[in-house]
């Protein structure tokens, strides 16, 4: 937990900087916790700025090809100009709210492969800047979240995988720059069906759901059959049965589809 490296920037006698986070586990609306540990080196140093913010790793569509990209989605600046004694540690604090659109990266204590994200840290030495690595926080899913899901792993679905996205899902409250899309297999008894992805986006009160069929070949036509959107209220989720509501949703549109 948490990363130290020398400052390249400060060359011979610099200081090293250490990010300790207090807790990894968060949720979406949650706040991570931890501190920058400064330690001095053989000479004072004047530190023109640090801050921490929330990365993430997305894939971008080229005409030609995917490619990754690191994506910086929170950033706080932690207080102004300060000197760092020679040998002494300077620490400093933070609390960095969890946007609630946040992509999860673990489900029923699963890490979900491909999903990076977690806190960079940046100091500002003499104009020049220095980032850390990226230290990892486990996102868990909402109650809600964790509801919708359930009801899939209910009605037989296997997780797949899940990866972000750069682009906006239309129709939804989406303010960050990038989605996340978890796949999942059907059960044999869908079998015109390839898999189903689920999208969340939320706020603090309610959150867009969006179900997307990947059909086999020639067994479906294009159609917003195929296409799913709801809301639902992150405190009232439990009022509905997922795993009938995601059963007939399958079955009306297997039925229409004559794949059932």
């Amino acid at each position: 937990m948490g990363f130290k490296k020398l400052l390249a920037s400060l060359g011979a006698g610099g200081a090293s900087v250490e990010t300790v986070l207090t807790e990894e586990n968060v949720v979406p609306g949650g706040v991570v916790q931890g501190e920058v540990r400064i330690q001095g080196g053989s000479v004072d140093q004047q530190i023109e700025g640090l801050s921490v913010g929330l990365q993430a790793r997305v894939e971008v569509e080229g005409t030609d090809q995917e490619t990754k990209q690191d994506i910086e989605f929170v950033k706080v600046r932690l207080g102004g100009a300060f000197t760092v004694q020679a040998g002494a540690v300077h620490v400093v604090p933070f609390g960095l709210e969890i946007p609630w659109e946040t992509p999860v990266t673990s489900i029923a204590g699963q890490q979900l492969r491909g999903m990076n994200i977690g806190v960079t840290t940046e100091l500002e030495i003499a104009r020049a800047v220095d980032s850390g690595d990226l230290d990892p926080i486990n996102v868990h899913p909402l109650p809600a979240q964790q509801a919708i899901l359930d009801a899939f792993i209910q009605l037989g679905f296997r997780f797949k995988s899940a990866d972000m996205e750069r682009g906006h899902i239309r129709g939804t409250r989406q303010k960050l720059p990038f989605y996340q899309e978890i796949e999942f297999f059907p059960p044999q008894q869908y079998r015109g069906l390839n898999q189903v992805e689920v999208s969340f986006v939320a706020d603090d009160r309610e959150m867009d759901v969006v179900l997307e069929m990947d059909k086999k070949p020639g067994l479906f036509s294009e159609g917003s059959d195929s296409f799913r959107a709801f809301k639902v209220g992150l405190n009232d989720f439990h009022t509905t049965d997922w795993v009938a509501y995601l059963n007939q949703w399958l079955a009306d549109v297997g039925g229409k589809r004559n794949w059932l």
